[in-house]
Formats: C-alpha cells, structure tokens, sequence
C-alpha cells in the first residue's frame, strides 16, 4: 500500500504527462520542471548546510516551505491554464 502510494506521488510530482504541466508543450513542461528542480537543489543545499546555527536552520525550513508553495502555484497556475485553454477550444 505504502509503495503505491509512493509511486502515486512520485508521478504526480515528477511525471510531465501525470502533473499539471502537462498541458504545456514537452520543452516547457521540460524547462519548467528543471526549474524547480534547481530550486529544490538549492533549498536543500542551504536547508543541510545550515544545522549548525539555530536561526539559519530556521531559514532553511522557510526555504522547504516557500518551495512547497512554489511548485503548488506553479502546478495551479498550470491547471488553471490548461482549463482555460480547454474552454476556449
């Protein structure tokens, strides 16, 4: 059960054709993904890199949690544009 889950999630994240960039054509859905996984690189480069300082570390969940919100409005925002596209075809 646990591992279907696992692979639900994974797909649904990391999957352009399961996720919602998939509307977008493959280079941008491509593009877009790289871009957030830079992002996430980053994140948890600064996030593991700051366990010795309390405040940093505090930066470092901000960082997770802005991220989290990042790639959630990213996957709205291509949601929304793909049923916009939709209605109008």
């Amino acid at each position: 059960m646990l591992e279907g889950t696992i692979k639900t999630a994974w797909g649904a994240v990391m999957d352009e054709s399961k996720n919602p960039l998939r509307s977008f054509p493959l280079m941008t859905a491509h593009m877009m993904m790289q871009i957030l996984a830079w992002m996430w690189s980053v994140i948890f480069a600064m996030a593991l890199g700051s366990y010795l300082v309390f405040g940093v570390t505090v930066v470092g969940h901000a960082l997770i949690l802005a991220g989290v919100f990042g790639t959630l409005a990213v996957f709205q925002r291509a949601e929304r544009l793909s049923a916009d596209a939709s209605a109008e075809t």
